[in-house]
């Protein structure tokens, strides 16, 4: 029987890119000339560190930009609170990962609306889908990629004929 899991992950190296990225921007922008502001990466927490709080403020659009950019859901960080560190500012910035129990609850019950003929499973933090037609699972798919009220990275894993 076909199916496939539905994760929530984002890529290490397309963040890494995104951040790369940002940064190269900060340096070209002409109200960042002389300021000592920079983005960093490490393990999925980007940190972005300038003199100010309002070029905090105008670094979020730069990362987010540059996240779009490269097809990471900007709705996956969660800023952290506003932290002084004597002449500096930082805020941490998380990328969440995996599918917690409320969204995967919540995309078994639009398949099982959607009346394809489809089962829907959660398992840990995967949701599986599993179906007798290749066409039925590509549907889920595409109803997934399509829904706006669904914040998280999704990617589809083990797909299996």
């Amino acid at each position: 029987m076909p199916s496939f899991d539905v994760v929530s992950e984002v890529d290490k190296h397309e963040a890494q890119n995104a951040v790369d990225q940002a940064n190269r921007e900060l340096s070209t922008r002409f109200d960042f000339r002389g300021v000592d502001a920079s983005f960093e990466l490490k393990d999925l927490i980007v940190t972005m560190i300038a003199d100010h709080e309002f070029q905090i403020d105008q670094m979020k659009p730069i990362l987010s930009g540059n996240m779009i950019k490269r097809g990471i859901k900007v709705s996956c960080l969660e800023y952290s609170d506003l932290k002084g560190s004597g002449k500096q500012v930082k805020v941490m910035a998380t990328m969440r990962q995996g599918i917690d129990s409320d969204l995967a609850r919540k995309m078994v019950k639009m398949v099982k609306d959607s009346k394809i003929k489809v089962q829907a499973s959660v398992q840990g933090e995967t949701v599986r889908i599993q179906g007798k037609a290749r066409d039925d699972l590509q549907a889920v798919m595409a109803m997934f990629r399509t829904d706006e009220s669904i914040s998280m990275p999704l990617a589809f894993k083990n797909f299996k004929d």
